[in-house]
Protein backbone atom coordinates (compact mmCIF):
# COMPACT_ATOMS: atom_id res chain seq x y z
CA UNK A 1 0.00 0.00 0.00
CA UNK A 2 2.90 2.26 0.70
CA UNK A 3 6.01 1.62 -1.45
CA UNK A 4 4.95 2.08 -5.37
CA UNK A 5 7.63 0.00 -6.57
CA UNK A 6 6.09 -3.12 -5.02
CA UNK A 7 3.73 -4.26 -7.80
CA UNK A 8 1.20 -7.17 -7.06
CA UNK A 9 -0.50 -8.65 -10.08
CA UNK A 10 -4.51 -9.26 -9.77
CA UNK A 11 -3.86 -12.37 -12.01
CA UNK A 12 -6.85 -14.56 -13.85
CA UNK A 13 -6.88 -16.73 -11.20
CA UNK A 14 -8.82 -14.20 -8.76
CA UNK A 15 -11.47 -14.29 -10.73
CA UNK A 16 -12.54 -17.47 -11.88
CA UNK A 17 -10.63 -20.40 -9.75
CA UNK A 18 -10.87 -20.62 -5.99
CA UNK A 19 -8.96 -23.95 -6.10
CA UNK A 20 -5.85 -21.91 -5.96
CA UNK A 21 -7.03 -20.02 -2.66
CA UNK A 22 -6.89 -24.03 -1.03
CA UNK A 23 -4.30 -26.50 -0.05
CA UNK A 24 -6.30 -29.09 -1.18
CA UNK A 25 -3.39 -31.32 -1.23
CA UNK A 26 -2.12 -30.66 1.89
CA UNK A 27 1.29 -30.00 0.85
CA UNK A 28 4.02 -29.16 3.80
CA UNK A 29 4.67 -25.29 2.74
CA UNK A 30 6.38 -24.14 6.37
CA UNK A 31 5.51 -21.60 8.29
CA UNK A 32 5.46 -18.15 9.62
CA UNK A 33 8.95 -16.81 10.49
CA UNK A 34 7.44 -14.62 13.04
CA UNK A 35 4.53 -16.47 14.56
CA UNK A 36 5.72 -19.49 13.35
CA UNK A 37 1.81 -20.58 12.43
CA UNK A 38 1.60 -23.15 9.93
CA UNK A 39 0.95 -21.74 6.01
CA UNK A 40 -1.96 -23.77 5.14
CA UNK A 41 -5.26 -22.29 3.30
CA UNK A 42 -5.05 -18.29 1.98
CA UNK A 43 -6.55 -16.41 5.04
CA UNK A 44 -9.87 -14.59 3.38
CA UNK A 45 -11.08 -10.90 3.98
CA UNK A 46 -14.57 -11.30 6.32
CA UNK A 47 -16.75 -10.44 3.85
CA UNK A 48 -15.82 -14.22 1.90
CA UNK A 49 -17.60 -16.86 3.68
CA UNK A 50 -15.72 -19.20 1.47
CA UNK A 51 -13.45 -18.98 -1.61
CA UNK A 52 -15.65 -19.37 -3.93
CA UNK A 53 -17.76 -16.95 -2.49
CA UNK A 54 -14.50 -14.44 -2.29
CA UNK A 55 -14.17 -15.22 -6.17
CA UNK A 56 -17.76 -14.76 -7.09
CA UNK A 57 -17.53 -10.92 -5.30
CA UNK A 58 -14.05 -10.10 -6.97
CA UNK A 59 -15.71 -11.03 -10.12
CA UNK A 60 -18.75 -9.08 -9.94
CA UNK A 61 -16.34 -6.22 -8.32
CA UNK A 62 -14.32 -6.62 -11.53
CA UNK A 63 -17.53 -6.17 -13.76
CA UNK A 64 -19.01 -3.54 -11.95
CA UNK A 65 -15.27 -1.45 -12.10
CA UNK A 66 -15.20 -2.30 -15.96
CA UNK A 67 -18.45 -0.70 -16.48
CA UNK A 68 -18.31 2.29 -13.53
CA UNK A 69 -14.30 3.12 -14.89
CA UNK A 70 -13.26 4.82 -18.47
CA UNK A 71 -11.48 1.49 -19.54
CA UNK A 72 -14.14 -0.81 -20.61
CA UNK A 73 -13.25 -3.37 -22.84
CA UNK A 74 -15.21 -2.25 -25.84
CA UNK A 75 -15.83 -3.50 -29.34
CA UNK A 76 -14.23 -0.36 -30.24
CA UNK A 77 -11.39 -1.08 -28.27
CA UNK A 78 -10.85 -4.41 -29.47
CA UNK A 79 -10.74 -2.92 -33.23
CA UNK A 80 -7.95 -0.63 -31.56
CA UNK A 81 -5.99 -3.74 -30.57
CA UNK A 82 -6.52 -5.21 -33.56
CA UNK A 83 -5.14 -2.17 -35.45
CA UNK A 84 -2.22 -1.96 -32.66
CA UNK A 85 -0.95 -5.57 -33.65
CA UNK A 86 -1.18 -5.01 -37.48
CA UNK A 87 0.96 -2.19 -37.28
CA UNK A 88 3.53 -4.15 -35.00
CA UNK A 89 3.18 -7.34 -37.15
CA UNK A 90 4.14 -5.18 -40.06
CA UNK A 91 8.00 -4.10 -38.83
CA UNK A 92 9.81 -6.58 -39.81
CA UNK A 93 11.77 -9.07 -37.14
CA UNK A 94 15.38 -7.35 -39.30
CA UNK A 95 14.31 -3.86 -37.98
CA UNK A 96 13.29 -5.23 -34.50
CA UNK A 97 16.37 -7.14 -34.33
CA UNK A 98 18.42 -4.15 -35.31
CA UNK A 99 16.87 -1.07 -33.95
CA UNK A 100 15.32 -2.67 -31.02
CA UNK A 101 13.83 -0.25 -28.52
CA UNK A 102 13.96 2.30 -30.60
CA UNK A 103 11.64 0.38 -33.04
CA UNK A 104 9.09 -0.21 -30.58
CA UNK A 105 8.99 3.57 -29.50
CA UNK A 106 8.15 4.26 -32.70
CA UNK A 107 5.09 1.42 -33.00
CA UNK A 108 3.91 3.26 -29.97
CA UNK A 109 3.99 6.61 -30.89
CA UNK A 110 1.61 5.85 -34.14
CA UNK A 111 -0.26 4.01 -31.70
CA UNK A 112 -1.21 6.64 -29.45
CA UNK A 113 -0.86 9.23 -31.82
CA UNK A 114 -3.18 7.98 -35.09
CA UNK A 115 -5.44 5.05 -33.25
CA UNK A 116 -6.12 6.57 -29.73
CA UNK A 117 -7.43 9.68 -31.26
CA UNK A 118 -10.00 10.24 -28.20
CA UNK A 119 -10.72 9.03 -24.45
CA UNK A 120 -13.49 6.30 -23.62
CA UNK A 121 -17.04 7.89 -23.06
CA UNK A 122 -17.47 7.99 -19.47
CA UNK A 123 -19.87 6.03 -17.35
CA UNK A 124 -23.68 7.28 -17.56
CA UNK A 125 -25.58 7.59 -14.33
CA UNK A 126 -28.88 4.78 -13.53
CA UNK A 127 -31.12 7.47 -14.58
CA UNK A 128 -29.39 8.32 -17.98
CA UNK A 129 -28.75 5.01 -18.94
CA UNK A 130 -32.81 4.73 -18.14
CA UNK A 131 -33.59 7.19 -20.05
CA UNK A 132 -31.18 6.54 -23.47
CA UNK A 133 -32.40 2.94 -23.01
CA UNK A 134 -35.83 3.88 -22.99
CA UNK A 135 -35.65 6.02 -26.49
CA UNK A 136 -33.70 3.30 -27.85
CA UNK A 137 -34.19 -0.19 -26.66
CA UNK A 138 -37.02 -2.07 -28.55
CA UNK A 139 -37.50 -5.22 -26.95
CA UNK A 140 -38.70 -6.41 -23.83
CA UNK A 141 -37.43 -6.07 -20.29
CA UNK A 142 -34.87 -8.84 -18.71
CA UNK A 143 -37.14 -10.50 -16.23
CA UNK A 144 -34.25 -11.20 -13.89
CA UNK A 145 -33.82 -7.58 -13.72
CA UNK A 146 -37.38 -7.37 -12.47
CA UNK A 147 -38.24 -10.12 -10.16
CA UNK A 148 -41.04 -8.46 -7.71
CA UNK A 149 -42.86 -7.38 -10.82
CA UNK A 150 -43.37 -10.63 -12.80
CA UNK A 151 -46.89 -11.78 -14.11
CA UNK A 152 -48.36 -15.06 -15.44
CA UNK A 153 -50.20 -14.47 -18.54
CA UNK A 154 -52.69 -16.98 -20.24
CA UNK A 155 -52.35 -18.56 -23.94
CA UNK A 156 -55.53 -20.48 -24.56
CA UNK A 157 -54.80 -24.14 -24.84
CA UNK A 158 -52.70 -25.80 -26.80
CA UNK A 159 -53.80 -29.03 -26.53
CA UNK A 160 -56.99 -29.67 -24.62
CA UNK A 161 -57.24 -31.48 -21.51
CA UNK A 162 -53.59 -32.95 -22.56
CA UNK A 163 -50.43 -32.36 -20.59
CA UNK A 164 -48.02 -29.78 -22.90
CA UNK A 165 -44.70 -31.61 -22.22
CA UNK A 166 -42.09 -29.31 -24.59
CA UNK A 167 -42.26 -25.10 -25.05
CA UNK A 168 -39.44 -23.30 -26.83
CA UNK A 169 -38.19 -20.79 -28.61
CA UNK A 170 -35.28 -21.80 -30.07
CA UNK A 171 -32.39 -19.18 -30.03
CA UNK A 172 -30.42 -19.25 -33.47
CA UNK A 173 -33.45 -19.14 -35.67
CA UNK A 174 -32.11 -17.47 -39.10
CA UNK A 175 -34.23 -14.92 -40.64
CA UNK A 176 -33.39 -12.74 -43.70
CA UNK A 177 -33.35 -8.58 -44.00
CA UNK A 178 -37.00 -8.80 -44.99
CA UNK A 179 -38.41 -11.03 -42.52
CA UNK A 180 -37.19 -8.93 -39.34
CA UNK A 181 -39.43 -8.17 -37.66
CA UNK A 182 -41.97 -11.24 -38.14
CA UNK A 183 -42.11 -13.87 -35.49
CA UNK A 184 -40.43 -16.32 -34.98
CA UNK A 185 -40.94 -20.16 -33.89
CA UNK A 186 -42.08 -21.64 -30.57
CA UNK A 187 -42.09 -25.37 -30.86
CA UNK A 188 -44.62 -27.49 -28.62
CA UNK A 189 -45.18 -31.13 -28.14
CA UNK A 190 -47.77 -32.93 -26.14
CA UNK A 191 -48.14 -36.29 -24.27
CA UNK A 192 -50.43 -37.24 -27.43
CA UNK A 193 -47.03 -36.69 -29.56
CA UNK A 194 -48.62 -34.31 -31.72
CA UNK A 195 -45.93 -31.19 -32.91
CA UNK A 196 -46.65 -27.52 -32.94
CA UNK A 197 -44.71 -24.43 -34.37
CA UNK A 198 -46.22 -21.26 -33.56
CA UNK A 199 -45.36 -17.61 -34.18
CA UNK A 200 -43.97 -15.91 -31.48
CA UNK A 201 -42.76 -12.75 -31.06
CA UNK A 202 -41.50 -10.90 -27.68
CA UNK A 203 -42.31 -7.38 -27.09
CA UNK A 204 -41.62 -4.97 -29.58
CA UNK A 205 -42.66 -1.02 -29.98
CA UNK A 206 -43.14 -1.75 -33.74
CA UNK A 207 -46.25 -3.97 -32.90
CA UNK A 208 -46.87 -2.57 -29.47
CA UNK A 209 -47.45 -5.03 -27.24
CA UNK A 210 -46.62 -7.50 -24.17
CA UNK A 211 -46.10 -10.08 -26.73
CA UNK A 212 -47.80 -12.07 -29.74
CA UNK A 213 -48.20 -15.30 -29.82
CA UNK A 214 -49.94 -17.08 -33.12
CA UNK A 215 -51.23 -20.34 -32.81
CA UNK A 216 -50.37 -23.39 -35.08
CA UNK A 217 -54.21 -24.46 -36.12
CA UNK A 218 -52.67 -27.67 -37.25
CA UNK A 219 -52.36 -29.22 -34.15
CA UNK A 220 -56.22 -29.02 -33.57
CA UNK A 221 -57.28 -30.72 -36.90
CA UNK A 222 -56.70 -34.38 -37.37
CA UNK A 223 -55.97 -33.91 -40.92
CA UNK A 224 -52.94 -31.41 -40.51
CA UNK A 225 -51.78 -32.62 -37.24
CA UNK A 226 -48.01 -33.27 -37.23
CA UNK A 227 -47.33 -36.17 -35.16
CA UNK A 228 -44.62 -38.81 -34.07
CA UNK A 229 -45.43 -41.90 -35.11
CA UNK A 230 -43.41 -44.22 -33.74
CA UNK A 231 -44.95 -45.24 -29.94
CA UNK A 232 -43.06 -45.00 -27.41
CA UNK A 233 -41.78 -47.69 -24.45
CA UNK A 234 -44.61 -49.31 -22.71
CA UNK A 235 -44.39 -48.25 -19.39
CA UNK A 236 -41.86 -44.75 -20.10
CA UNK A 237 -42.83 -42.04 -18.27
CA UNK A 238 -43.05 -39.16 -21.35
CA UNK A 239 -41.09 -35.93 -19.89
CA UNK A 240 -39.28 -33.02 -21.62
CA UNK A 241 -36.28 -34.87 -21.42
CA UNK A 242 -37.15 -37.04 -24.04
CA UNK A 243 -37.61 -33.77 -26.58
CA UNK A 244 -34.79 -31.79 -27.94
CA UNK A 245 -35.41 -28.39 -30.82
CA UNK A 246 -31.95 -27.67 -32.99
CA UNK A 247 -31.21 -24.10 -32.52
CA UNK A 248 -32.36 -22.89 -36.02
CA UNK A 249 -35.91 -24.58 -34.81
CA UNK A 250 -35.74 -26.91 -37.99
CA UNK A 251 -35.21 -30.21 -36.38
CA UNK A 252 -36.68 -32.14 -33.16
CA UNK A 253 -34.68 -35.22 -31.59
CA UNK A 254 -37.17 -37.46 -29.96
CA UNK A 255 -36.04 -40.40 -27.47
CA UNK A 256 -37.93 -43.02 -25.56
CA UNK A 257 -38.60 -44.67 -28.37
CA UNK A 258 -39.74 -48.74 -28.18
CA UNK A 259 -37.00 -49.71 -30.40
CA UNK A 260 -34.09 -47.68 -28.49
CA UNK A 261 -33.88 -45.39 -31.20
CA UNK A 262 -33.14 -41.47 -31.64
CA UNK A 263 -35.59 -40.11 -34.21
CA UNK A 264 -34.97 -36.69 -35.78
CA UNK A 265 -37.91 -34.93 -37.14
CA UNK A 266 -37.95 -32.31 -39.91
CA UNK A 267 -39.99 -29.66 -38.12
CA UNK A 268 -40.32 -27.90 -41.97
CA UNK A 269 -41.45 -31.89 -43.38
CA UNK A 270 -43.53 -32.89 -40.61
CA UNK A 271 -41.66 -36.07 -41.25
CA UNK A 272 -38.95 -38.56 -39.36
CA UNK A 273 -35.48 -38.50 -41.25
CA UNK A 274 -33.88 -40.33 -39.63
CA UNK A 275 -33.51 -43.48 -36.82
CA UNK A 276 -30.42 -43.79 -34.84
CA UNK A 277 -29.75 -46.80 -32.98
CA UNK A 278 -26.70 -47.66 -31.08
CA UNK A 279 -27.94 -47.74 -27.35
CA UNK A 280 -28.83 -51.13 -25.83
CA UNK A 281 -32.20 -50.46 -24.18
CA UNK A 282 -34.71 -47.30 -23.91
CA UNK A 283 -32.69 -43.60 -24.43
CA UNK A 284 -34.42 -41.99 -21.75
CA UNK A 285 -32.97 -38.33 -21.47
CA UNK A 286 -31.18 -35.77 -24.28
CA UNK A 287 -29.58 -32.81 -23.93
CA UNK A 288 -27.97 -30.57 -26.16
CA UNK A 289 -25.38 -27.86 -25.96
CA UNK A 290 -25.83 -23.75 -26.22
CA UNK A 291 -23.42 -24.07 -29.49
CA UNK A 292 -25.61 -26.83 -31.32
CA UNK A 293 -22.73 -28.46 -32.03
CA UNK A 294 -23.40 -31.66 -30.07
CA UNK A 295 -25.71 -33.89 -28.33
CA UNK A 296 -26.16 -36.22 -25.34
CA UNK A 297 -28.13 -39.13 -24.62
CA UNK A 298 -28.55 -41.39 -21.82
CA UNK A 299 -30.28 -44.73 -21.56
CA UNK A 300 -31.57 -47.87 -19.14
CA UNK A 301 -28.01 -49.59 -20.78
CA UNK A 302 -26.45 -47.34 -18.36
CA UNK A 303 -24.40 -45.68 -20.83
CA UNK A 304 -24.28 -41.91 -22.22
CA UNK A 305 -23.49 -41.29 -25.68
CA UNK A 306 -22.34 -37.79 -27.50
CA UNK A 307 -23.37 -37.45 -31.16
CA UNK A 308 -22.44 -34.77 -33.21
CA UNK A 309 -24.94 -33.09 -34.80
CA UNK A 310 -24.01 -33.01 -38.90
CA UNK A 311 -24.51 -29.03 -40.33
CA UNK A 312 -24.09 -27.73 -43.62
CA UNK A 313 -22.84 -24.03 -43.11
CA UNK A 314 -25.04 -22.86 -40.12
CA UNK A 315 -27.89 -25.04 -41.10
CA UNK A 316 -28.24 -28.40 -39.04
CA UNK A 317 -29.45 -32.10 -40.51
CA UNK A 318 -29.08 -34.18 -38.11
CA UNK A 319 -26.95 -36.44 -36.36
CA UNK A 320 -24.39 -38.62 -37.16
CA UNK A 321 -24.32 -42.36 -37.86
CA UNK A 322 -22.57 -43.27 -34.93
CA UNK A 323 -21.81 -41.42 -31.66
CA UNK A 324 -18.70 -39.57 -31.31
CA UNK A 325 -17.90 -40.70 -27.38
CA UNK A 326 -19.40 -43.43 -24.97
CA UNK A 327 -19.37 -42.77 -21.49
CA UNK A 328 -19.55 -45.25 -18.76
CA UNK A 329 -19.34 -45.66 -15.11
CA UNK A 330 -23.23 -45.78 -14.16
CA UNK A 331 -24.37 -48.97 -12.38
CA UNK A 332 -28.55 -48.49 -13.20
CA UNK A 333 -30.27 -46.68 -15.85
CA UNK A 334 -29.49 -42.63 -16.56
CA UNK A 335 -32.01 -40.35 -15.72
CA UNK A 336 -30.56 -37.27 -16.68
CA UNK A 337 -27.85 -35.69 -18.69
CA UNK A 338 -26.42 -32.19 -19.33
CA UNK A 339 -23.16 -31.36 -21.78
CA UNK A 340 -21.17 -27.89 -22.26
CA UNK A 341 -19.12 -27.91 -25.20
CA UNK A 342 -17.22 -24.90 -24.28
CA UNK A 343 -16.22 -26.34 -20.44
CA UNK A 344 -15.97 -29.62 -22.44
CA UNK A 345 -18.07 -31.35 -19.99
CA UNK A 346 -20.47 -34.07 -20.32
CA UNK A 347 -22.49 -34.89 -16.82
CA UNK A 348 -24.97 -37.70 -16.07
CA UNK A 349 -27.33 -39.00 -13.21
CA UNK A 350 -28.32 -41.93 -12.72
CA UNK A 351 -31.13 -43.71 -10.87
CA UNK A 352 -28.37 -45.11 -8.66
CA UNK A 353 -27.74 -41.91 -7.17
CA UNK A 354 -24.33 -40.72 -8.28
CA UNK A 355 -23.31 -38.27 -11.11
CA UNK A 356 -20.29 -38.97 -13.04
CA UNK A 357 -18.50 -35.79 -14.98
CA UNK A 358 -16.73 -36.57 -18.68
CA UNK A 359 -14.80 -34.92 -20.54
CA UNK A 360 -16.28 -34.40 -24.14
CA UNK A 361 -13.31 -34.72 -26.69
CA UNK A 362 -11.40 -37.99 -25.15
CA UNK A 363 -14.29 -39.21 -23.37
CA UNK A 364 -12.56 -39.62 -20.32
CA UNK A 365 -13.86 -39.68 -16.87
CA UNK A 366 -13.53 -37.18 -14.67
CA UNK A 367 -15.25 -37.99 -11.44
CA UNK A 368 -17.86 -38.87 -9.52
CA UNK A 369 -20.28 -36.87 -7.27
CA UNK A 370 -22.48 -38.17 -4.86
CA UNK A 371 -25.03 -35.61 -3.57
CA UNK A 372 -25.61 -35.87 0.64
CA UNK A 373 -28.70 -37.49 2.05
CA UNK A 374 -29.16 -37.86 5.76
CA UNK A 375 -31.26 -40.89 5.20
CA UNK A 376 -30.18 -44.41 3.73
CA UNK A 377 -32.97 -44.83 1.40
CA UNK A 378 -32.23 -45.15 -2.28
CA UNK A 379 -31.42 -41.74 -3.91
CA UNK A 380 -32.17 -40.90 -7.58
CA UNK A 381 -31.30 -38.02 -10.23
CA UNK A 382 -33.86 -37.33 -11.90
CA UNK A 383 -32.95 -33.83 -13.13
CA UNK A 384 -29.40 -31.43 -13.20
CA UNK A 385 -28.46 -28.38 -15.35
CA UNK A 386 -25.21 -26.99 -16.05
CA UNK A 387 -24.70 -23.54 -15.55
CA UNK A 388 -22.56 -21.41 -18.45
CA UNK A 389 -19.46 -21.13 -15.91
CA UNK A 390 -19.65 -24.76 -14.86
CA UNK A 391 -22.02 -24.85 -11.69
CA UNK A 392 -23.43 -28.41 -11.72
CA UNK A 393 -27.14 -28.20 -10.25
CA UNK A 394 -28.48 -31.78 -9.21
CA UNK A 395 -31.89 -32.37 -8.30
CA UNK A 396 -31.79 -35.53 -5.96
CA UNK A 397 -35.26 -37.44 -5.10
CA UNK A 398 -36.09 -40.52 -2.91
CA UNK A 399 -37.88 -42.55 -4.62
CA UNK A 400 -39.91 -45.03 -1.90
CA UNK A 401 -42.79 -43.68 -0.66
CA UNK A 402 -41.59 -41.69 2.62
CA UNK A 403 -42.76 -38.74 4.61
CA UNK A 404 -39.40 -37.27 5.02
CA UNK A 405 -38.77 -33.34 4.44
CA UNK A 406 -35.77 -34.12 2.41
CA UNK A 407 -36.90 -36.81 0.39
CA UNK A 408 -36.38 -33.79 -2.51
CA UNK A 409 -33.60 -31.54 -2.57
CA UNK A 410 -31.34 -29.31 -4.99
CA UNK A 411 -27.41 -29.86 -4.57
CA UNK A 412 -24.97 -27.20 -5.62
CA UNK A 413 -21.20 -27.81 -7.38
CA UNK A 414 -18.73 -26.67 -8.77
CA UNK A 415 -16.68 -27.39 -11.98
CA UNK A 416 -14.24 -29.24 -10.17
CA UNK A 417 -16.55 -31.29 -8.45
CA UNK A 418 -16.72 -29.54 -5.13
CA UNK A 419 -19.86 -29.55 -2.83
CA UNK A 420 -21.24 -25.89 -2.61
CA UNK A 421 -24.43 -26.37 -0.68
CA UNK A 422 -28.06 -27.71 -0.98
CA UNK A 423 -31.27 -26.57 -0.40
CA UNK A 424 -34.49 -29.26 1.04
CA UNK A 425 -37.70 -28.80 -1.30
CA UNK A 426 -41.34 -29.56 -0.63
CA UNK A 427 -42.29 -30.18 -4.51
CA UNK A 428 -40.92 -32.75 -6.63
CA UNK A 429 -39.39 -30.41 -9.25
CA UNK A 430 -40.59 -31.42 -13.07
CA UNK A 431 -38.03 -29.47 -15.15
CA UNK A 432 -35.22 -27.21 -14.41
CA UNK A 433 -32.92 -25.09 -16.67
CA UNK A 434 -30.27 -22.52 -15.32
CA UNK A 435 -29.85 -18.78 -17.10
CA UNK A 436 -27.06 -16.62 -15.86
CA UNK A 437 -27.04 -16.57 -12.19
CA UNK A 438 -30.64 -18.25 -11.67
CA UNK A 439 -32.16 -21.58 -11.21
CA UNK A 440 -35.68 -21.58 -12.77
CA UNK A 441 -37.72 -25.00 -11.93
CA UNK A 442 -41.46 -26.01 -12.22
CA UNK A 443 -42.70 -28.76 -9.70
CA UNK A 444 -45.79 -31.34 -10.15
CA UNK A 445 -47.10 -29.16 -7.33
CA UNK A 446 -47.81 -26.28 -9.69
CA UNK A 447 -45.16 -23.98 -8.78
CA UNK A 448 -42.54 -21.75 -10.72
CA UNK A 449 -39.45 -21.17 -8.34
CA UNK A 450 -36.63 -18.60 -9.59
CA UNK A 451 -33.57 -19.24 -7.08
CA UNK A 452 -30.54 -17.68 -6.92
CA UNK A 453 -27.68 -20.05 -8.26
CA UNK A 454 -25.10 -19.27 -5.71
CA UNK A 455 -27.15 -19.67 -2.58
CA UNK A 456 -30.15 -21.86 -3.71
CA UNK A 457 -32.44 -19.67 -1.60
CA UNK A 458 -35.48 -18.26 -3.53
CA UNK A 459 -35.32 -15.29 -5.51
CA UNK A 460 -38.85 -14.22 -5.09
CA UNK A 461 -42.14 -16.03 -4.25
CA UNK A 462 -43.01 -19.16 -6.43
CA UNK A 463 -45.55 -18.58 -8.62
CA UNK A 464 -48.68 -20.99 -8.13
CA UNK A 465 -49.97 -22.30 -11.14
CA UNK A 466 -52.76 -24.63 -9.92
CA UNK A 467 -52.17 -27.28 -11.78
CA UNK A 468 -48.72 -29.74 -12.22
CA UNK A 469 -45.80 -28.17 -14.65
CA UNK A 470 -44.79 -30.38 -17.05
CA UNK A 471 -41.81 -27.89 -18.70
CA UNK A 472 -40.18 -24.62 -18.32
CA UNK A 473 -38.21 -22.57 -20.68
CA UNK A 474 -36.29 -18.99 -20.42
CA UNK A 475 -36.77 -16.87 -23.53
CA UNK A 476 -33.79 -16.18 -25.53
CA UNK A 477 -34.05 -12.30 -24.73
CA UNK A 478 -34.63 -13.56 -21.14
CA UNK A 479 -38.25 -11.62 -21.17
CA UNK A 480 -40.38 -14.48 -20.89
CA UNK A 481 -40.53 -17.42 -19.33
CA UNK A 482 -42.75 -20.32 -21.47
CA UNK A 483 -44.29 -23.33 -18.67
CA UNK A 484 -46.36 -26.02 -20.08
CA UNK A 485 -48.97 -27.28 -17.45
CA UNK A 486 -51.08 -30.25 -17.33
CA UNK A 487 -54.21 -29.32 -19.34
CA UNK A 488 -52.12 -28.28 -21.98
CA UNK A 489 -52.34 -24.72 -21.61
CA UNK A 490 -49.13 -22.49 -22.27
CA UNK A 491 -48.94 -19.75 -19.66
CA UNK A 492 -46.46 -17.04 -20.17
CA UNK A 493 -44.66 -15.35 -17.23
CA UNK A 494 -42.93 -11.95 -17.97
CA UNK A 495 -42.54 -8.44 -16.21
CA UNK A 496 -46.23 -6.80 -17.77
CA UNK A 497 -47.32 -4.55 -20.10
CA UNK A 498 -44.99 -1.59 -21.32
CA UNK A 499 -46.84 0.95 -20.28
CA UNK A 500 -47.54 2.57 -23.69
CA UNK A 501 -48.98 -0.01 -25.06
CA UNK A 502 -52.20 0.55 -27.00
CA UNK A 503 -55.03 -1.34 -26.02
CA UNK A 504 -58.30 -2.67 -28.09
CA UNK A 505 -55.94 -3.82 -31.15
CA UNK A 506 -58.26 -6.48 -32.60
CA UNK A 507 -55.60 -7.59 -35.65
CA UNK A 508 -52.00 -7.60 -36.31
CA UNK A 509 -50.46 -6.79 -39.61
CA UNK A 510 -47.87 -9.88 -39.69
CA UNK A 511 -46.34 -11.94 -42.19
CA UNK A 512 -47.75 -9.57 -44.45
CA UNK A 513 -51.61 -10.83 -43.36
CA UNK A 514 -54.45 -9.77 -40.75
CA UNK A 515 -54.49 -12.68 -38.41
CA UNK A 516 -57.95 -12.85 -36.74
CA UNK A 517 -58.04 -12.51 -32.74
CA UNK A 518 -58.71 -16.07 -32.01
CA UNK A 519 -55.80 -17.04 -33.56
CA UNK A 520 -53.52 -14.31 -31.82
CA UNK A 521 -53.00 -14.45 -28.48
CA UNK A 522 -51.11 -10.76 -26.86
CA UNK A 523 -50.91 -10.69 -23.47
CA UNK A 524 -54.15 -9.16 -22.56
CA UNK A 525 -55.55 -11.74 -20.13
CA UNK A 526 -53.49 -12.15 -17.11
CA UNK A 527 -53.92 -15.85 -15.76
CA UNK A 528 -55.53 -15.82 -12.30
CA UNK A 529 -53.45 -18.03 -9.87
CA UNK A 530 -56.00 -17.82 -7.55
CA UNK A 531 -58.99 -19.33 -9.77
CA UNK A 532 -60.03 -23.42 -8.42
CA UNK A 533 -59.27 -26.03 -10.48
Amino acid sequence: MDNPYDVKELIPEFFYFPEFLENQNQFNLGRLQVSKELVNDTILPKWAKSAEDFIYKHRKALVRFLFKSNIIYSEKQQIVYSAWYAVYCSFSPACMKEHGESCFNVIMEFFLKIILKEPHPPRLSAEEAIQKQSKTDTSALNLFQHLPELKSFFIEGISDGIPLLKAIVPKNQSRSFMSQGSPELLVTVSMNYVIGTHGWLPYDRNISNYFTFIKDQTVTNPKTQRSMNSPFAPGLEVTSKLFVVSHDAKLLFTAGHWDNSIQVMSLTRGKIISHNIRHMDIVTCLATDYCGIHLISGSRDTTCMIWQIINQGSTPLGLASKPFQILYGHTDEVLSVGISTELDMAVSGSRDGTVIIHTIQKGQYMRTLRPPCESCLFLTIPNLAISWEGHIVIYSSIEEKTTLKDKNALHLFSINGKYLGSQDLKEQISDICVIGEHIVTGSLQGFLSIRDLHSLNLSITPLAMRLPIHCVCVTKEYSHILVGLEDGKLIVVGVGKPAEMRSGQLSRKLWGSSKRLSQISAGETEYNTQESK
